[in-house]
């Protein structure tokens, strides 16, 4: 075994003709730190736009970027107004229903719905970056607001505590969102992987159409628990208290509205009639219950709105405990749900107008209007999908859509309120079942199913996790179970054996490749991630695994003894001293076996890191290569002009390197 009855040349004669590896120049502490910060939460590099700039230019361009408004407002044109005018008199038609709608189910006065569809867009139109967004409540923000307040206060026992604990729950929600923003610390909305949030949406969608079943059967008493157990028991437990007059409307409506938007999904071009849809169910409801008295009969109606644009409510913020606990854990949690969906709704309608938005700018407009929000009576909002594809499909041109449905909402509250006494709960209720049907993307999960399992795994644990437990249990498992996943990946690097193309200096992954020939007398491995602390071990374990499995395998086919073992790092972006420790023992293990270790390819941190800690010397600089093929054909060079040594088979084999 090994390579102990043979004697090798220097292989000064090889090197002359092969690249040496260069170790990168040194750098100072302080320049070597400020790169690492610039790549680390500069990666776009915001502040290039103000170099050689005068300081009045300066002033103008930093306005410029907290306030996008001033970059395209001079550019505004009439084309662009009528295009607006349009998609903000769509969206607003959307947005009314909707808003008093979602405002319900949080447990909240309707009125709120709309106070928060009329200012937090208008700061979002001056300082937000997507062209296609179009603000307001969401359900799924809704329901945690209603599910983690309703835990600590009774909102039908003591409404008054319950309103000013929303407000205070979105003033921290929009602090947060700001902070991130500003400190360009999104990422960590990143750890909310696409497989998370698809699990998660569909148990809150879930969970909601399941709630709505109270306003469907126009229950009076309903469990204050989002588990489907705990819905399915109170709804059976009172079948007796089931009014078939407003199962009937409920029925009827809801039809109407997944009927309507079947049609506008198979003709796009007719796009806005699921988006009146919901506006003409609360008209046509309202008209029925109005002319047939049905309040009388057991349909549920809104009752009195209050008349008049937001009050102020920044008196009303709860900074006191056991309060004060509650309502930063919801506003945190609830702003980084809203962050997440808001980035990646305008990401996504971006992508079709090839345009692209800044995350970091985003959080900040997005925090903002909540913070604004919360001292003018409004609760938390962001960018809805189901606004924002309408906005999309009615042709929008900028963010002014959104100061025309604050215009529109505007009108409303001043002088239409009062059209909405007679609308009837059930309405509300099947407009947001039909909204939340659309949340429950059977295909994505499928798709996820056929790609990756351990996706897979993670979707249905955060909708189990929300249906099952609660929205926060759900959240928690989701996220857990991809930070679980994201430590695996860093734990478990993936190792493989490369073997050679035919007829070329190219090597691959024997599995991907199995044609690929195997080198006589050489193992190529590559590790294809950052070698860390968290690895290393595991790496040292899985390369000596490696090593027995080839010995092995060339002991029983008499094939020629294994002589070298070559890593390509091509793959390794970095090293820390834990790695470079288990790199040093590796290479003991090598020698005491008889075999020589070969490094291919490392890359410049990685030679940096080496260099500082002497293992260049160790190893060896004539036995790093900078290709594997280079590495290859060196040791091929030594295994041809190798002669036997027959004075002491225990002698070191390395005498000339």
């Amino acid at each position: 075994m090994g390579n102990a009855d043979y004697l090798y040349p220097s292989t000064n004669e090889y090197r002359q003709c092969a690249h040496p590896v260069a170790v990168p120049p040194p750098q100072p502490f302080f320049k070597s730190f400020k790169n690492s910060l610039k790549e680390t939460f500069f990666p776009d590099d915001p502040l290039r736009q103000f170099k050689n700039k005068t300081p009045s230019r300066k002033f103008f361009l930093g306005l410029q970027y907290f306030l996008p408004i001033l970059e395209w407002g001079p550019r505004y044109t009439f084309q662009f107004l009528k295009s607006d005018l349009i998609s903000g008199i769509t969206i607003a038609s959307l947005a009314i229903p909707q808003g008093i709608s979602y405002a319900k189910l949080a447990n909240l006065p309707p009125i709120l719905g709309l106070y928060s569809s009329f200012i937090p867009p208008l700061i979002y139109a001056m300082m937000g970056s997507s062209r296609d967004l179009a603000v307001g409540t969401v359900a799924v923000a809704s329901l945690l607001i209603g599910s983690m307040l309703g835990d600590e206060v009774n909102a039908t026992e003591n409404p008054t505590l319950y309103l000013h604990l929303a407000f205070t729950a979105t003033f921290f929600a929009g602090l947060l969102q700001a902070s991130l923003g500003l400190l360009r610390v999104g990422f960590i909305v990143d750890f909310l992987s696409h497989a998370t949030i698809v699990g998660f949406m569909g148990g809150a969608a879930t969970v909601v159409i399941l709630q709505q079943l109270k306003g469907i059967l126009g229950l009076q008493h309903f469990t204050q628990s989002t588990d489907i157990i705990s819905v399915l028991r109170s709804v059976f437990s009172q079948i007796h208290e089931w009014r078939w007059e407003s199962g009937v409307l409920g029925a009827v409506f809801l039809f109407f509205l997944l009927l309507s938007r079947y049609f506008s999904k198979r003709r796009p071009k007719f796009f806005w009639i699921s988006a009146m849809a919901p506006l003409t169910t609360v008209i046509l409801g309202s008209l029925l219950v109005y002319l047939t008295h049905a309040e009388k009969h057991g349909v549920d109606v809104i009752g009195n709105l209050k008349k008049g644009l937001n009050p102020p409510s920044f008196g009303d913020f709860v900074f006191t405990s056991p309060y004060l606990t509650t309502a930063v854990k919801t506003g945190m949690i609830t702003g980084i749900i809203a962050l997440a969906e808001g980035i990646a709704v305008g990401r996504s309608f971006a992508m079709f107008k090839h345009y692209n938005i800044d995350g970091n700018k985003e959080m900040v407009a997005i925090g903002t209007m909540n913070i604004v929000g919360s001292c003018f009576s409004c609760y938390l909002t962001t960018g809805p999908f189901s606004r924002s594809a309408v906005n999309f499909n009615a042709g929008c041109k900028t963010a002014m859509s959104n100061v025309v449905m604050a215009i529109a909402v505007m009108f409303t509250l001043l002088f239409l309120t009062p059209l909405f006494h007679y609308t009837p709960l059930v309405v509300l209720s099947a407009i947001i079942i039909s909204a939340m049907l659309g949340l429950i993307d059977y295909e994505a999960a499928i798709h996820l199913w056929k790609v990756d399992k351990f996706d897979f795994v993670v979707c249905m644990g955060a909708y189990t996790g929300v249906v099952f437990a609660s929205v926060e249990v759900g959240l928690v498992i989701a996220v857990a179970i991809s930070v679980l996943r994201l430590l695996l990946f860093v734990a478990r690097p993936r190792t493989f054996v490369l073997g050679n193309l035919r007829n070329s200096t190219i090597y691959r992954s024997v599995e991907q490749y199995p044609t690929t020939n195997d080198v006589p007398g050489i193992l190529i491995l590559q590790i294809d991630a950052p070698i860390y602390f968290a690895n290393s071990s595991y790496l040292r374990e899985r390369i000596s695994r490696w090593i027995d499995e080839e010995e092995d395998k060339l002991k029983s086919t008499g094939e020629t003894s294994l002589q070298y073992v070559i890593f390509n790092m091509s793959a390794v972006g970095n090293i820390d001293t834990s790695g470079i420790s288990m790199l040093e023992e590796v290479k003991k293990i090598t020698d005491r076996r008889g075999l020589k270790l070969v490094l291919a390819n490392p890359g410049a941190e990685v030679m940096k890191k080496l260099n500082k800690s002497k293992f260049i010397e160790t190893i060896g600089k004539e036995w790093i290569y900078l290709t594997v093929g280079e590495a290859v054909e060196a040791c091929n060079y030594k295994l041809h002009t190798c002669k036997p040594d027959t004075t002491n088979e225990d002698s070191q084999p390395w005498n000339n390197v």
